[in-house]
């Protein structure tokens, strides 16, 4: 077995041991650094955009400005490298796609500065081309639904999901131009006649994937932890309520125990012989009540704050990992307890008043009303709002707001897609939680995602 994490030897006058963790608009930058701070670790919060609202926290001590790395993700995993030299670093949080490509691509350099609690490259295109992850779930056992290649699929008439191929638009998966390609988003697509193929796969830079639909909105997430093909830290949810009414990214989830759901995380992550973080994403088909494998986000998810609060400090066991103390994790934690992100039950409101999908039944917006308000009274537990750390849902707010108006302004002027700083109604930015809910969002991340 391989060492699990890199020991570096430090003059005992030199500054106290430091972490880096890439800042995005998902809290999980904000749980990692509420987690480590406190035990004397030296957070550094490292983003393309100063707005982040980590960047703000009373538990982060320094902020770096990095490369964008869906503009240029050579230049960002340099920077990362260069960074992980300082004699200071103990290791790399992982919290977007790009974040874990960008460390794993180059494990062998970042394994001579750092602790490594990541995958191989081997191992991560194994979990970032779907293709090759549907492979390893029907090895595994792990039920999924059909998925084929767009253009071997040939059953238009039931409903149907189109989803990239990729995770992550990377030199290693789309060639050496990989930075100018939009590999897309996953779209529903009725039943009755087939899409324009050729011109998907212009647009897309690549052959995506249909997947057959599973009709339901529950949406479940398995988390762990592992050390070189050992589980050292699990957790469950069951997300309740999306961004939209009919799903996406997560902003009110509970914690839950079901052995069948560990059983298929388990499975899938074993096969795979797994190093470092995973959330593994399922749908529940509602026909025959098996787990469906959606996918695998190889990093931390947007939901983490609520995580840690049910129990599993997944960034205080990275940390161990990654700097050779012994992982204080243990099986238990807090069953049926829930947690909100309140930007994103702002969304789920406005889309029961905004939004029409056919395949979901809208929700009287004074029934939806009461669920959050209940729910909010009832499991009093927020992502960023927090009594010692305010800040950073203050940041957050500012910028939900931004773009909200700013996406109203371009609505009225007719000039296409936002390009606001903060995603209003999806995961964007590496959250990876709103796991994949199949419901017909035409920008959704998963089967309509979740990130």
């Amino acid at each position: 077995m391989q060492p699990s994490a890199h020991i570096r030897t430090r003059d005992a006058r030199a500054e106290r041991a430091s972490v880096i963790v890439p800042g995005i608009t998902a809290p999980s930058t904000v749980a990692c650094i509420r987690s480590l701070n406190p035990r004397g670790v030296e957070t550094i919060v490292g983003s393309e955009n100063r707005t982040t609202p980590a960047s703000v926290s009373s538990y982060c001590d320094r902020f770096i400005t990095l490369p964008d790395p869906r503009r240029d993700l050579e230049t960002y995993g340099e920077t990362l490298l260069a960074l992980a030299a300082r004699p200071s670093v103990e290791t790399i949080i992982p919290v977007r796609e790009e974040d874990v490509y960008a460390l794993s691509v180059n494990k062998a350099d970042f394994a001579e500065e750092i602790g490594t609690p990541f995958p191989d490259f081997d191992t991560l295109r194994r979990v970032q081309d779907r293709v090759e992850l549907f492979a390893a779930a029907e090895a595994a056992g792990v039920a999924a639904p059909e998925t084929r290649l767009l253009d071997e699929w040939d059953d238009w008439d039931r409903e149907t999901i189109i989803k990239p191929r990729y995770t992550v638009a990377a030199p290693e998966y789309l060639g050496a131009d990989a930075d100018l390609s939009d590999i897309g988003s996953t779209i529903y697509h009725e039943p009755g006649s087939p899409p324009a193929v050729e011109s998907m796969l212009n647009e897309w830079g690549h052959v995506p994937l249909a997947q057959a639909y599973v009709p339901d909105l529950r949406e479940y997430g398995f988390f762990a932890l592992y050390d070189q093909g050992e589980p050292v830290a699990t957790f469950q949810h069951c997300q309740k309520r999306g961004y939209k009414y009919s799903g996406g990214p997560s902003s009110y989830r509970e914690s839950v125990d079901i052995p069948e759901l560990e059983n298929a995380g388990l499975a899938l992550l074993d096969e795979l012989e797994w190093h470092g973080l995973a959330m593994v994403e399922f749908l529940r088909d509602p026909e025959t009540g098996e787990f469906k494998l959606m996918e695998i986000n190889p990093r931390f998810w947007s939901s983490l704050p609520f995580t840690v609060q049910a129990g599993v400090d997944f960034p205080l066991y990275y940390w161990q990992l990654a700097t050779g103390e012994p992982v204080t994790a243990d099986s238990s934690y807090k069953v049926g307890i829930g947690g909100h992100l309140l930007r994103g039950e702002v969304c789920h409101l406005h889309s029961v008043l905004a939004d029409d999908f056919p395949l979901v039944e809208r929700p009287a917006f004074t029934t939806a009303l009461a669920d959050v308000a209940t729910s909010i009274i009832r499991e009093p537990r927020f992502d960023y709002a927090v009594a010692d750390d305010y800040w950073p849902f203050l940041r957050d707010g500012v910028n939900f707001a931004k773009s909200a108006l700013a996406e109203q302004a371009q609505s009225v002027l007719g000039e296409g897609e936002s390009t606001a700083d903060h995603p209003l109604e999806t995961g964007a930015d590496g959250g990876g939680d709103g796991i994949e809910s199949a419901a017909p969002l035409e920008n959704a991340r998963g089967q309509t995602k979740t990130s």
